[in-house]
């Protein structure tokens, strides 16, 4: 809505980017895991492969279940509020059908997520509190037109918006970032001739940035109501992963067809 882009369009877009990012995290667990075999937890038992493909049998509901959620997005039949609507009821179905989920769990569930949602709420109400104030100095603003004024080149007015982006995440939000600047520095990235559905997704990129960077890092918070370990531990262990969306900022700077060769090939057929 920021970018002015078709939501199914940017959904097709972040596919690619998103498993590049998948395959980062992934890999860099898997070296660290190979580095220090110590801080991987000890399997307590062993399966052979029949055994293991006899237990994935329930497996199979749930991944219908993603594939159905995911599949009404892209394909146009359902929005993402009303998907996820429906996912949390068809969930809930499989999870009783299954046997193993009562109405005691369920309690237990509705309780569970509203302690979560009033934990995540309250979060985003000191973030709303701080970009108000925020936006009544106008910093982010100014900010913006400052870089403007510079008449960057793409490469360039790139390095100075993830500069940017990093700066105000450590102060603000996301959501407050995309709202608070967008409708200024899209006009200037028009102007050098980066296309808006690829700056969609490097705009999504750079926040996911902003949302693990302390002191207002919005995922180490939640991370760190949801465990109890201390934050500056969480935001420690979470440094690695901002180093690599970085490198996937940088890597769809330089392979933009990482973002845009799918919607184009659907659009197209």
């Amino acid at each position: 809505m920021a970018t002015e882009q078709s939501i199914a369009r940017l959904f097709m877009a972040g596919v690619l980017p998103g498993i590049m990012l998948v395959a980062l995290f992934g890999g860099y667990v898997s070296l660290r895991a190979m580095l220090s075999p110590s801080i991987i937890p000890e399997e307590g038992q062993s399966f052979t492969l029949r055994e293991k493909l006899h237990a994935s049998r329930r497996l199979i509901p749930v991944m219908l279940l993603i594939l159905g959620v995911i599949g009404s997005i892209y394909s146009g039949v359902a929005s993402p509020t009303d998907a996820a609507a429906v996912g949390v009821i068809l969930s809930t179905v499989l999870a009783f059908a299954s046997g193993g989920f009562d109405w005691t769990s369920f309690r237990e569930a509705l309780m569970s997520a509203t302690r979560t949602s009033c934990m995540i709420a309250f979060i985003l109400l000191g973030a709303a509190f701080l970009a108000i104030a925020m936006g009544f100095t106008g910093i982010p603003r100014n900010l913006a037109a400052w870089i403007g004024g510079m008449e960057l080149s793409p490469a360039a007015l790139l390095v100075a918006l993830t500069v940017f982006f990093i700066v105000l995440g450590c102060f603000l939000d996301g959501i407050s970032v995309v709202v608070l600047t967008t409708s200024i520095i899209l006009p200037m990235v028009e102007a050098v001739g980066i296309d808006p559905m690829w700056f969609g997704i490097y705009l999504v990129l750079v926040v996911e940035m902003s949302q693990i960077t302390p002191p207002v890092g919005f995922n180490l918070f939640v991370i760190q109501g949801l465990t109890g370990v201390n934050i500056l531990r969480v935001a420690r262990a979470a440094l690695p992963f901002f180093g690599l969306l970085l490198l996937a900022v940088l890597l769809i700077t330089l392979f933009p067809g990482l973002v845009t060769w799918l919607p184009e090939a659907m659009a197209n057929r």
